[in-house]
């Protein structure tokens, strides 16, 4: 049995490890959790050599990937450098950043992925019998399901409003959505086709094509922007969180409810189901718009968006590993890293008790160390140049695409970034580029 004979201490360890390598991958803009769980399969033949269990390992893959979604918030804000889950997150972030709460922000993200872990938690039992009952029946359908999210990503695009303009307006940020969405797409389609072209410094058999990917769709783009804008970051304060209680509850509910329904979907990710979460406030706030009329501070719904898609991008990694729990079937990056190491058949109570604990040790460690990371982090960006800082970034994301990728990934990189700099010049939401991953996958399943 994978679980006997279990240390505290080293459990203990392998979480504070997994913790680590997630500060490193949410801090660094361009790195993943899942580059330190590929990193760690490879070597666990060494490790295991060595006498380290591979449920420690799984322990410190879990723990990477749920601390990540904790801190990952801190270059989307400070650096524009979203990854595709926090993608959406920038623009209220960077209004509370330009109204000098960016640590409040920071504190709201953390409030948001730790309030989605309770939510999780008590989700449990009531989402594996609903996964039991619902996935069988519309596994045949899943294609279907994918392809009117696609849909409903491009028709609830409505771009900025420009004074002057007619009803019409809203119609061409629609068509440029579905120009964003089907160039994306096409760009995965041919990326995917193409994977064996890729080549890694490091010898690796199976180099990520995702990471030239994304990193040019919701990385370099953002950082171009950035260095033509003369982004300037105003002084900071430190405050407490000021979002009314029933407002923070809603986004946090929402936000895990979102993540949840997203996690069984292949090829869907956190940024698609915060788009969800956003329709199911706007409806909200529009059969009640006293309640948020008599709100005084009109960065509430900037505050309010940023706990929700916190709660998402953590609720669906938590969930993530519920799905692969219950119906075996892997939906990130982490999950797949776990599963080749443990089989759906060989999962026991016991083992999910383990995990749960990984989780809750894990998101604790996270949430105070965002906290603190958050509260002073604007003084170290208050002493550097940001130009070039971005630009060191930019070189470092060119640097890691090469290296990993080889020089197609690097030209996949360059295509990559052209595209994801049209929404910011279009006017319209940067996750309709995840059809570089939605396209693919529906088309696989129609």
């Amino acid at each position: 049995m994978i679980t006997e004979n279990i240390s505290i201490h080293l459990l203990l360890l392998s979480v504070l490890a997994g913790y680590l390598m997630g500060v490193v991958s949410g801090l660094i803009p361009g790195l993943h959790s899942n580059n330190f769980a590929l990193l760690l399969v490879s070597i666990s033949p060494v490790l295991i050599e060595s006498g380290i269990p591979a449920v420690y390992i799984i322990c410190m893959i879990l723990a990477n990937c749920i601390t990540h979604t904790f801190h990952d918030i801190i270059p989307a804000i400070y650096l524009g450098v979203p990854n595709s889950d926090m993608a959406l997150a920038v623009l209220p972030g960077h209004q509370l950043l330009l109204d000098g709460r960016g640590p409040e922000a920071i504190r709201l993200s953390a409030l948001g992925s730790a309030g989605s872990v309770i939510v999780s938690i008590i989700l449990l039992l009531p989402f594996g019998f609903l996964l039991y009952t619902i996935y069988p029946l519309i596994q045949d359908y899943i294609g279907w399901i994918l392809l009117f999210i696609a849909v409903l990503m491009i028709v609830t695009e409505k771009g900025e409003y420009t004074p002057g303009q007619g009803s019409f307006t809203r119609y061409r940020h629609m068509s440029y959505a579905f120009m964003v969405f089907m160039m994306s797409g096409l760009l995965g389609i041919f990326a995917f086709g193409k994977e064996n072209m890729a080549s890694s410094l490091f010898g690796s058999d199976s180099p990520s094509i995702l990471l030239p990917l994304l990193s040019g769709l919701f990385g370099a783009s953002q950082l171009i922007v950035s260095l033509t804008t003369d982004s300037v970051i105003p002084p900071q304060r430190t405050s407490l969180i000021t979002l009314p209680a029933h407002r923070t509850i809603r986004a946090i509910t929402s936000g895990s409810c979102a993540g949840s329904f997203v996690a069984w979907l292949p090829g869907v990710s956190s940024s698609v189901a915060t788009l969800l979460a956003e329709l199911v406030g706007r409806i909200h706030r529009k059969n009640d718009p006293g309640k948020y009329a008599a709100s005084e501070d009109p960065l509430d719904e900037a505050r309010e968006f940023i706990v929700s898609v916190s709660g998402v991008n953590t609720a669906n990694a938590v969930f993530g590993l519920f799905v692969f729990f219950f119906i075996g079937r892997a939906r990130n990056g982490a999950i797949v890293a776990i599963s080749s190491f443990l089989e759906p058949s060989a999962i026991s109570i016991s083992i999910i008790l383990i995990l749960l604990c990984v989780v809750i040790l894990a998101s604790i460690f996270s949430y105070y160390s965002t906290i603190k990371i958050g509260n002073i982090i604007h003084l170290f960006m208050e002493k550097i140049d940001y130009r070039k800082l971005s630009i060191a970034v930019l070189a470092g994301l060119v640097i890691m695409v090469t290296v990993f990728t080889g020089v197609f990934g690097t030209i996949i990189f360059l295509m990559a970034t052209s595209i994801g700099l049209l929404p910011s010049f279009m006017h319209v939401r940067k996750s309709n580029a995840m059809g570089v991953i939605l396209l693919p996958v529906i088309l696989y399943f129609l």
